[in-house]
């Protein structure tokens, strides 16, 4: 419960600097720590609930707010601008085309419409009849070496991009990454992953980050020099298995960790990559078994 009373102070928070000016500042790290947990956990918990990263709604609430002053206001777009964080009529015309699908003039001259972003309430549902099949690891420092690819962030849905990088892969390139996984030592995630790297707390949908088809080595291992290798610091995990459909189960599953899991267990994430591996499969991938990993650390009692 704790964790949809932070998300809702952050709330409170960004509507009273909104009332107070662009100038008023929006401190997530101080919110964080009033309620034990770190930024970076807040703001990823913020986007997988919402939808959005905490300066898209941010941004929203502006746009918002600046559509009521131009229709109830006679004030000038300038200072309409300069109101909501804009220096010039230019950067805040973009900002609320972006938005509203029209010009600041034109829903001034014709009273909308416009695409409000209503206040977000984040409240605890009564779920968790269905258990979930989760599991904590400890794993050392580790690599992971493969096929990387540069790819935007897509906050719903499968991401066609990725999708398109695996199946470039030769047949001889995926052998070659299971051999691989078939060879990693014991303590380090088994078999061919997915990992997603680049997904920082509050990166908006678009931002480019990297995805590495790869498998797991020992740190300080040497992997093969023509493959790309990302390294991930010793830590903790927690791993969900998911079975049914795919892939609408791996992404309720990523849906119900922030719901249901992270605001029932002492553990918050931490910086780090997201992985996902399949571990059975029918012939045309419609039905699977999978494991989501996930970086986490305990949170300290306050």
């Amino acid at each position: 419960m704790f964790m949809i009373s932070s998300l809702n102070h952050l709330i409170e928070h960004i509507e009273a600097q909104l009332s107070q000016g662009a100038d008023a500042e929006i401190d997530i790290e101080q919110i964080a720590r009033e309620h034990g947990i770190t930024g970076y956990h807040l703001r990823r918990m913020f986007s997988a609930l919402s939808g959005m990263p905490v300066s898209e709604y941010l941004r929203r609430r502006h746009m918002t707010r600046a559509a009521g002053d131009l229709l109830t206001t006679g004030d000038s777009l300038l200072d309409v601008a300069v109101r909501h964080g804009y220096g010039s009529t230019e950067a805040f015309n973009r900002a609320f085309r972006t938005v509203h699908g029209k010009s600041p003039a034109m829903v001034r001259e014709q009273g909308g419409p416009i695409s409000n972003q209503q206040v977000l309430r984040f409240s605890l549902t009564v779920e968790g009849s269905t258990p979930m099949n989760v599991r904590i690891l400890t794993c050392p420092e580790i690599t992971f070496a493969g096929y990387a690819a540069t790819v935007p962030l897509i906050y719903e849905g499968a991401n066609p991009h990725i999708l398109e990088h695996v199946r470039a892969l030769s047949a001889e390139q995926h052998q070659r990454l299971r051999e691989l996984a078939a060879n990693a030592p014991e303590g380090v995630p088994p078999g061919v992953f997915g990992v997603t790297i680049g997904t920082e707390q509050d990166s908006p949908e678009g931002t480019e980050l990297t995805y590495l088809h790869g498998a797991c080595v020992v740190s300080p291992a040497t992997p093969p020099a023509d493959l790309d290798t990302h390294r991930v610091a010793a830590g903790e995990w927690v791993v969900f298995q998911t079975s049914g459909p795919h892939p609408e189960t791996v992404q309720n599953a990523w849906a119900a960790s922030a719901t249901n899991w992270f605001p029932s267990n002492p553990w918050q994430l931490r910086p780090g990559p997201s992985l996902m591996t399949l571990l059975e499969h029918n012939a045309d991938f419609t039905q699977a078994t999978c494991e989501i990993w996930m970086p986490v650390e305990a949170i300290t009692a306050h």
